[in-house]
């Protein structure tokens, strides 16, 4: 074989102390950890308003800036893995994860936390598509399902992690990145260890150039899972830059906490939905996201107006089931369309797109706080948007159902 050339099963190709088994858990809980570490800070962006004194905008600015840092890398080194392996590219990322928990743990202003965001962002947009390709290469018919499943795992670990220790020990702002600092450093270290799964291939430089494009295999089926991508990352924004505050102006409750315990519902939700769903057509799986995107939204926007926490969280269980259904299906309708030394390149479009409506939303609602509009005014209208965006996807697939989508 080539050595130039990317290896076209799944098996690794570089003997190792660890088995493809427990690569893969590795590999997936590199995923679950990044994902926890981007949340982490969420439940805390109240703690540190309250210290700084920094307004409803500047919350969602710190949001999105990190979501933006992230689309950058993965626009330049999305495909990076795909020429010079994954385990480079992941153990440079973890470490530099480490180092940026650091930055957080002794963040003294609002420049230090955008610093720590925008270089948290270029980490894990590098890691996205080198450690769901890896997942991909261990196990053709796992690895679609990993790669749907771990982000809302980390994402709900993340959040409720943080915000029991928000309201439950001290130094809030300190231990929480201590313990993931110490997490990444036991990654790097097992990746050290974990054998290389493609082999290298000419183009490392060339790959570096910023590239939007897909393989041609790629491209239908990416246009029938976007909407539902826009659709159930856009609410997954409302969670993460307004929710904070709603709970505390709204409900009355611990920001810290309550917004800890919604992403943990949200995502919780999420991952439970993708394992349930795991052996149902992609196609299914995408309109059952819709529609439980549409519902969950209505409730929980509903609760708000009418100050019911139950129904809210309820609301957000539903809407969080949307939000892993329509991302597995999403995931597999258009991951096993890519060749093995495409798939970095091709989970790094997903990601841009997912990433592009977290953001892009979150920031434009917190404009629009920040020149004086109700907090829960901004977050109904917010709503409103994602169930609208979640009936037009549910649209697109009905109008589309002639086109082919892989059922893995």
């Amino acid at each position: 074989m080539n050595s130039r050339t990317a290896l076209p099963t799944n098996r690794a190709i570089a003997a190792g102390p660890f088995a493809p088994p427990a690569a893969f858990f590795l590999l997936a809980s590199i995923t679950v950890s990044f994902l926890a570490g981007s949340l982490a800070p969420t439940p805390l962006y109240p703690v540190y308003q309250a210290e700084w004194g920094f307004s409803a905008l500047t919350t969602t600015e710190i949001f999105g800036i990190y979501a933006l840092a992230l689309l950058g890398s993965l626009l330049i080194a999305g495909r990076l893995s795909d020429h010079i392996g994954r385990r480079p590219v992941l153990i440079v990322a973890t470490l530099v994860q480490a180092v940026v928990m650091l930055i957080f743990a002794t963040a003294n202003g609002i420049s230090a936390l955008m610093l720590a965001r925008v270089v948290q962002g270029i980490a894990t947009g590098a890691a996205l598509g080198a450690v769901g390709a890896g997942m991909v290469d261990l196990d053709k018919a796992r690895g679609p399902i990993a790669n749907a499943v771990a982000p809302p795992i980390g994402t709900g670990i993340g959040g409720l992690l943080t915000g029991l220790f928000v309201h439950y020990l001290p130094a809030p702002t300190l231990l929480v990145y201590l313990v993931l600092a110490a997490v990444f450093l036991l990654q790097a270290v097992g990746l050290i260890l974990m054998p290389e799964t493609v082999t290298r291939r000419a183009g490392a430089v060339a790959s570096l150039v910023p590239q939007f494009g897909l393989p041609e295999a790629a491209r239908a089926p990416m246009l029938i899972a976007v909407p539902v991508l826009v659709a159930s990352w856009s609410l997954a924004g409302l969670y993460g830059s307004l929710v904070p505050a709603l709970s505390r102006t709204v409900f009355g409750f611990d920001p810290s906490l309550a917004s800890g315990m919604a992403a943990f519902v949200f995502a919780g939700s999420g991952a439970a939905t993708v394992l349930a769903l795991g052996s149902s057509a992609p196609r299914t799986v995408m309109g059952y996201g819709a529609l439980a995107l549409i519902a969950g939204t209505a409730a929980a926007m509903g609760a708000l107006g009418e100050q019911s926490a139950v129904v809210f969280f309820l609301g957000t269980a539903l809407g969080g089931s949307g939000f892993g259904a329509s991302f597995q299906g999403a995931v597999r309708t258009v991951l096993p369309t890519a060749k093995a030394h495409e798939r970095a390149g091709v989970l790094s479009v997903l990601f841009v797109v997912s990433y592009l409506a977290m953001g892009i939303p979150a920031v434009i609602a917190g404009f629009f706080v920040s020149r004086g509009m109700q907090l829960l005014a901004t977050a109904q209208d917010f709503g409103a948007v994602v169930a609208i965006l979640s009936g037009l996807a549910l649209t697109g697939m009905l109008a589309r159902r002639r086109v082919p989508i892989n059922s893995q």
